[in-house]
């Protein structure tokens, strides 16, 4: 039988386009696993679709997962979207190139491993999970500041802790 795997993620980026940051929550019955990223250089949609694409990567063998995210975007594309795509060339109706579609071709090739059902939770409504993974994934970008913050902007407000 299939190991059970329930995952959380989430991404974004802020100003969108901009500097961005992902993470994603697995749990397999007592163990969990948090992973996060940042791109100083993206969007809203590649954040959601990176979080989505390292959770399963970190995945070494078939499983049958719970997939938990606030991206419609995300959710619908994976189920509703990505096998047009693929038969049609990773090409719009119009001709025109399907949005990150590098990052589409990927999570299909991971999605193919396993047995996933797909979930799309509301934002900010309370899901416990979805919101820690909402917290860390806002946090990552300032990580990207690798100097130390200088004494005049110690009273930045940051992100609380999950």
């Amino acid at each position: 039988m299939p190991d059970k795997v329930v995952i959380f993620s989430d991404g974004g980026a802020d100003p969108n386009p901009g500097i961005g940051g992902w993470a994603a929550l697995l749990s397999y019955g007592e163990h969990e696993k948090v992973l996060t990223g940042h791109d100083p250089k993206t969007t809203n949609n590649r954040m959601e679709l990176q979080a989505a694409i390292s959770a399963l990567r970190v995945l070494k063998r078939s499983s049958l997962i719970e997939f938990h995210t606030d991206s419609q975007y995300v959710q619908r594309g994976i189920t509703d979207g990505v096998e047009k795509w693929a038969a049609a060339e990773w090409k719009t109706k119009n001709g025109r190139p399907i949005p990150n579609a590098d990052l589409w071709q990927e999570l299909r090739e991971l999605v193919s491993r396993h047995e996933i059902s797909w979930h799309w939770v509301r934002g900010h409504s309370g899901d416990p999970a979805n919101e820690r993974v909402d917290r860390l994934a806002a946090r990552q970008p300032c990580l990207l500041y690798t100097s130390p913050i200088p004494r005049d902007r110690t009273r930045l407000r940051m992100p609380s802790s999950p």
